[in-house]
């Protein structure tokens, strides 16, 4: 009865990593098939889900662009504080 304590012990933590294995596969050969039998579907997905990641990327990097020149002003516009408070008060 030892031994096959430490044999239970030992296939254990390997049973779990098996059946992932095939539980991944097993779900793969299903998608598979679902999108072989229906193409239309997959196909509506892939245009969706590719439209909307192109929208995503065209949004963030006009939002990346804007940020920029935010930067660039906010730049300007503290060299511009800095220089008007270097000069001296001028009197009229």
């Amino acid at each position: 009865m030892a031994d096959r304590g430490g044999d239970e012990s030992k296939a254990g933590p390997s049973e779990p990593s098996v059946g992932l294995a095939d539980k991944l596969q097993e779900q793969w050969r299903r998608t598979k098939e679902h999108a072989e039998t229906y193409p239309y579907v997959w196909g509506s997905y892939i245009l969706v889900y590719s439209g909307l990641g192109a929208y995503l990327t065209w949004r963030w990097r006009k939002l990346r662009r804007t940020e920029d020149r935010v930067r660039v002003l906010q730049e300007r516009l503290k060299k511009l504080v800095a220089d008007e408070a270097k000069k001296p008060p001028s009197r009229q």
